[in-house]
């Protein structure tokens, strides 16, 4: 995406970053807004209000696609006035009131966040945040426009859309919908559990207490990359039956009892889908190593065990059953999707495919999007005098989430053989750091140690590290906060502070 984004500003595209660190990008945007970690909901309706302030809206739009509008305009104009987004944010109101003419004014916008928006204490108002301007612009259901996440793995998006979230089945349906439940228990031939499961930090949670006993954890190095690290070692070690089912061997496999090895992308048969909800072919390239089972026939033999019959014989067969129990990939089979794949929803064989969703209505009772009132809340911890640094932390270009794979890259490792904790260089010489000097990041948590990379990237008072690397383990050290509808972990602010390693 960032590559599409570089191909786009050679034809003109004009490009606002958001972000606390100079990334590669920010250095070639128009705008670069060096945001106050955690902020992201107070710029996002800063923005909102001078758009209302100056009628800059599109009130065709608005009037007929919209709900609450009213509402939500007195709600910004009287709880953000400029004065108080720019205290919180740290951005000038000049700024601000740039980017929201920017914006407004023009005939295609996108809104493209990563996780640096949703893995906040109020990073579910922030996503609202962003949807409300896309709205109040009319910036929505036509080509180059929406308001658009950037999933943090790939096939994010099909796990999403498998139901593999503790509150919908598959393809976003309810289970407390009577119809919904019956045709689940009518294809599927057992009853449904009447209760939504746990978000996983609550599942850490009701470990701790003794309320949960085990936990199957798949494709997903928890011991290295969730945030609080060591109240997660601890969940885990409560269990009394952990299992992980893994291509390559994980840090949470040192806390696993039983340990599953899988088949690899290129070792398999199936489908995956995309952030922009296409949905494509995957197809075997090489057989994978004796004895290694594909994902989804280790799962199938455990139930059978279990006592539940999944008479699967090919991947294909699952996806059959896919598309009979959501509506959305009704129409969609292995062989429409020889190509470029479709974008869903597709309800039916003939269907072309959806590329560009919200066109005419939205996903709603009455087909109309309602504006939120997107609340802001505090980062968990802020700097004081025992922990005077934010650290944030994010991802560098040469490896992939928590490196399990690209740290047996021997290239990439000459690339980024360690992690680096990047400081400001006038903090480093308040501190007497030189680069590559030993250090200790110690927060409320826990300590790590790593060596220095002194750089402007970053602002005086913050730190970075990225958390791809088993040694240190970054997230020792992050909050223990989480976002307040939907748990999600807040990585990207902590209070921390530095000791040099003599």
């Amino acid at each position: 995406m960032g590559y599409k984004i570089k191909r786009a500003l050679e034809k003109g595209l004009k490009l606002v970053v958001v972000d606390p660190r100079k990334t590669e990008l920010a250095a070639q945007a128009d705008l670069w807004l060096p945001i106050r970690p955690g902020t992201n909901v107070a710029l996002a309706n800063g923005i909102a209000h001078v758009i209302i302030r100056d009628g800059l809206y599109r009130e065709d739009f608005i009037r007929e696609r919209t709900e609450n509008f009213d509402g939500y305009a007195r709600y910004i104009l009287t709880e953000w006035p400029l004065e108080r987004v720019e205290r919180l944010t740290g951005i000038r109101r000049e700024y601000i009131e740039q980017v929201a003419r920017l914006y407004a004014r023009a005939k295609r916008a996108l809104i493209l966040w990563g996780l640096g928006v949703a893995e906040h204490r109020s990073g579910s108002y922030g996503v609202m945040a962003l949807a409300n301007l896309a709205l109040l612009c009319g910036h929505v259901g036509r080509p180059g426009t929406g308001a658009m996440p950037l999933r943090g793995q790939n096939n994010v998006q099909g796990a999403c859309d498998m139901g593999a979230l503790p509150y919908v089945l598959p393809g976003y349906q309810k289970p407390e919908d009577p119809l919904v439940r019956k045709k689940f228990e009518e294809i599927w031939g057992r009853p449904l559990p009447e209760k939504p499961g746990l978000t996983e930090p609550r599942m850490y949670q009701e470990a701790l207490a003794g309320h949960l006993k085990a936990l199957y954890i798949v494709g997903y190095d928890v011991a290295l990359t969730h945030a609080n690290l060591e109240n997660v070692h601890r969940a885990l070690s409560s269990l009394d039956l952990l299992v992980v089912h893994d291509i390559f061997f994980p840090k949470t496999g040192e806390f696993a009892h039983v340990v599953f090895p899988s088949a690899c992308l290129f070792e398999k048969d199936g489908t995956t889908d995309n952030g922009e909800r296409r949905v494509q072919r995957i197809r075997k390239l090489v057989e994978p190593p004796e004895g290694v089972l594909t994902d989804w026939q280790i799962i199938a033999e455990i139930s059978r065990r279990l006592g539940y019959e999944m008479n699967y014989a090919r991947a294909e067969d699952i996806f059959e059953e896919m598309r009979r129990v959501m509506p959305s990939f009704a129409g969609l089979t292995y062989g429409r999707l020889e190509e470029k794949g479709l974008c869903w929803p597709v309800p039916e064989e003939t269907h072309p495919g959806t590329e560009i969703m919200f066109q005419e209505k939205f996903a709603t009772s009455s087909g109309k999007a309602c504006f939120a009132l997107p609340k802001y809340w505090p980062a968990e911890e802020e700097p004081d005098g025992n922990y005077p640094f934010l650290l944030i932390t994010g991802r560098r270009l040469p490896h992939y989430n928590c490196g399990s794979m690209t740290r047996r890259v021997a290239g990439i490792m000459d690339l980024l053989p360690e992690e680096l904790v990047e400081i400001h260089p006038k903090d480093a010489r308040r501190l007497k750091l030189r680069e590559r000097d030993r250090i200790r990041i110690v927060s409320r948590r826990g300590t790590i140690s790593a060596r220095v990379h002194i750089s402007s990237r970053v602002n005086p008072g913050i730190l970075f590290m990225d958390f791809h690397f088993e040694e240190p383990l970054t997230n020792m050290v992050t909050s223990p906060g989480l976002d307040v509808k939907v748990h999600t972990p807040e990585y990207k602010v902590a209070a921390v502070r530095i000791e040099k390693v003599d």
